[in-house]
């Protein structure tokens, strides 16, 4: 069965003809990676909140992917995360209670982001974006922005957290990872009409591609050997 893991990939693969949206879906669907990034999700739990010293989280990191050339692009991204996060010392660090977004026609979309931390009564909320290529851009990532701004301001607990996208991409297949902030409050949200027209969008492409899918009978149930089950971000559509 098709699914969308996250809001993130949502946004990504969205595009203003459902036909476009089907065809990546069903390609996507078809070609499924074989990794995802869940181990560093807990490297940076481990550097923000446990404070572990860098070269222990390396040493996980090395134990627990087995694949060479996963475990090279995990260890591309773990100094880019020390330097960003060994600067700050929070008063807590704690997890999001997952959630779905109401995206259309019975579309749910999981929402749970890595986790929220705070700072002398501050709470910021991080998205880690693990993608090496292909960051958000464009409608896409105001259409990102928007909606989990929508999310936020539904939970009292959120509502006025600082939201920052975290890139670890890269500016080109041949250059290393660098470590982009982006301060979303510098960005605008879409118009309510905006969204709505969007999704109505989105959610026709998925289910031609479901409908295809179905027909085909090619929807893969590949299990990565390195996977953890976890809707964070789960790399059905990774690069």
């Amino acid at each position: 069965m098709l699914r969308i893991p996250s809001l993130q990939h949502l946004s990504r693969n969205w595009d203003s003809s459902p036909a476009v949206i089907c065809k990546r879906l069903v390609h996507l669907a078809n070609n499924p990676p074989f990794f995802n990034y869940n181990p560093l999700y807990s490297a940076s739990v481990d550097l923000l909140l446990l404070k572990q010293p860098y070269e222990q989280v390396v040493k996980g990191i090395e134990r627990a992917v087995k694949r060479e050339k996963v475990r090279q692009n995990f260890l591309e991204v773990l100094p880019l995360l020390r330097s960003h996060f060994e600067s700050i010392s929070p008063n807590y660090v704690q997890r999001v209670q997952p959630r779905y977004y109401p995206a259309g026609r019975g579309l749910l979309i999981p929402f749970t982001p890595p986790f929220i931390y705070g700072v002398d009564g501050k709470i910021f909320f991080p998205w880690l974006s693990f993608w090496r290529s292909n960051p958000l851009s464009g409608k896409q990532l105001a259409l990102f922005v928007t909606l989990v701004r929508h999310v936020l301001s539904e939970d009292p607990d959120l509502d006025q957290s600082s939201f920052d996208i975290l890139d670890f991409s890269a500016p080109t297949s041949k250059e290393a990872r660098v470590l982009k902030v982006l301060d979303t409050s510098k960005l605008q949200d879409l118009t309510a009409g905006e969204v709505t027209e969007m999704l109505e969008i989105f959610a026709e492409g998925f289910i031609l591609a479901q409908a295809q899918l179905t027909q085909v009978g090619a929807t893969s149930t590949k299990v990565a050997d390195d996977e953890i089950s976890d809707s964070r971000q789960p790399d059905l559509f990774a690069s």
